[in-house]
């Protein structure tokens, strides 16, 4: 019984030990993933729409039809949170064609706990964030929103099943709505991977 007990045990502390390795490796890892030619979605990115961040207007995305966009689950409390530097600077070179949405969670860690009003302080007061920010959002679990379960779940994108493993992942959108391309949080803007998904 004893011998059955820990051999249960060791089972389990591998499955758990090859999980964390998994969460670690998505997270970590510079490698993204790519729309399939066949993928064939229900609806599109342009039938979403969030609040900015001040609450102020609606941000209806179809807006953006005929540009890519980046969409980052962002935080201010994460190891990644100076990446904001790095998507300001791209947004300040790029952003005549490439649109880049902020849209702050609370669901790694608790690393983003402000109110809209205290994210959009702390993201100008640090890194002169002038790119559009969104209100903040749930970006898993049963209240995740509309457009994070369009984003992360094949049977309506047409092929993705990645839904963010941190903070700071990256959803590509192209000119028609599509989601081409799903990147971790390790990927900046200097990545060959991602520049070659959005044309640059």
């Amino acid at each position: 019984m004893k011998k059955t007990l820990i051999l249960a045990s060791l089972a389990l502390i591998t499955i758990v030990g090859v999980m964390s390795f998994r969460t670690i490796s998505n997270i970590y890892s510079s490698k993204g993933l790519g729309r399939p030619a066949s993928a064939e979605a229900k609806g599109s990115f342009y039938d979403y729409s969030l609040k900015s961040l001040d609450g102020k207007q609606t941000i209806d995305f179809s807006k953006y039809k005929g540009k890519k966009v980046v969409v980052l689950n962002v935080a201010s409390k994460c190891g990644f949170t100076p990446q904001y530097a790095d998507w300001q600077a791209f947004h300040k070179q790029y952003g005549d064609k490439i649109v880049v949405l902020g849209i702050p969670a609370n669901n790694f860690k608790s690393q983003e706990p402000g109110s809209n009003e205290e994210i959009a302080t702390f993201c100008e007061k640090n890194y002169g964030v002038t790119f559009q920010m969104l209100e903040k959002v749930s970006v898993l679990g049963e209240d995740q929103h509309p457009l994070y379960k369009w984003l992360s779940h094949k049977d309506l994108n047409g092929w993705n099943d990645s839904a963010p493993t941190w903070n700071f992942c990256k959803y590509v959108i192209n000119e028609k709505g599509e989601l081409t391309n799903f990147f971790n949080s390790k990927v900046t803007p200097a990545n060959e991977e991602f520049k070659k998904a959005v044309g640059i």
